[in-house]
Order: C-alpha cells, then structure tokens, then sequence
C-alpha cells in the first residue's frame, strides 16, 4: 500500500511477548520495545541516555508463535514494520493517540550476544523464519545448509558476552 511509513527501531523488551488467539484461531503476539538514544558528553566524558520511546509492536501467525517462544523480557532487538495512528477517546472523554508498529521483521540484535537459530518447517515463501517451533529440516537448495570446506572455520562463537555497562549507542 502507498504512502506508508516503514521504520525500523532497535530496542529492548520491556516484557515478555505476550501470545494470544482469535476466534478464528490466527495468533498474535504483542510486545513493546524501549529505545533510548544516547550520546557522548565530550565535558563528563560520558555517555548520556535520552528520553526513551516506548513502541508497542504486534506480529500475526506462525510468526508471533516464533516471537514468543524466542524472545524474553530484556531481550535487544531489531524491528521493522509499518508504523500506524490510531486515535481514541478514553472512558473520561479525552482524545487520546498512539503510535504502533505491525511488525514485519524481528530479531535478536547480535552486538553483544548470540543466537541459534532453528529453521521452521512450512510457510515464509523461502524466506528463513527466526526462532523455533516445529519442523526442523533444511530446505531444498539451502547454500548456508552446507558445512564449511575442511580447514575453515565457520566463526560461531557459543555462549553470551557480559559487560558491565550499556553499550553506547
């Protein structure tokens, strides 16, 4: 559709997903994500958190089942999708608005972590679904479905890297 407004946002979760049905039976995961801006202070010689935006995402089917099996509150990810208005008004009258996000991608941001990530089986239009879930099984013609030539290494490293601060960005 024209004239939508496609962002991407990269942030935290504030909560688990939370994975719900409805009457027809499709699933949706909702979850919010904070991002926060942060900048250097050439004075104090560090780094400044801005306000943060609070960002209420939703994704549908097989995908919210993903989400919600693979990401946990605190989780840093990456989000794209269409941002949409909706206006209200509350129960006292007042005109409320807020900013949502129809989630069209999402994933772990790998900075400062690492993932495994498991293929489904079914769906996605070739496309490789993150998370887990059913299935397992390579597809058909995969080039990444190979190991690497003896005497490469594939670069994976296992477990997560702590730090004691933030990162600054």
């Amino acid at each position: 559709m024209a004239g939508e407004t496609v962002i991407t946002v990269i942030g935290n979760l504030v909560d688990d997903p939370e994975l719900r049905y409805t009457p027809s039976g499709a699933a949706v995961a909702k979850f919010r994500i904070a991002s926060t801006p942060r900048t250097f202070d050439r004075e104090s010689n560090q780094w400044r958190d801005g306000e943060a935006m609070f960002l209420t995402c939703s994704v549908w089917r097989q995908y919210a089942e993903n989400v919600a099996e693979s990401l946990s509150r605190g989780t840093r990810v990456i989000v794209q999708g269409k941002l949409k208005q909706r206006s209200y008004e509350t129960r006292e009258g007042e005109k409320r608005t807020v900013y949502e996000l129809d989630v069209e991608e999402v994933g772990p941001a790998l900075r400062f972590a690492t993932a495994k990530i498991n293929k489904s089986g079914g769906g996605g239009g070739g496309r490789s679904q993150f998370g887990g879930g059913g299935g397992g099984g390579a597809v058909p013609d995969d080039p990444w479905a190979s190991a690497a030539p003896a005497g490469q290494s594939s670069g994976s490293a296992s477990g997560s890297q702590g730090f004691d601060e933030d990162p600054p960005f």
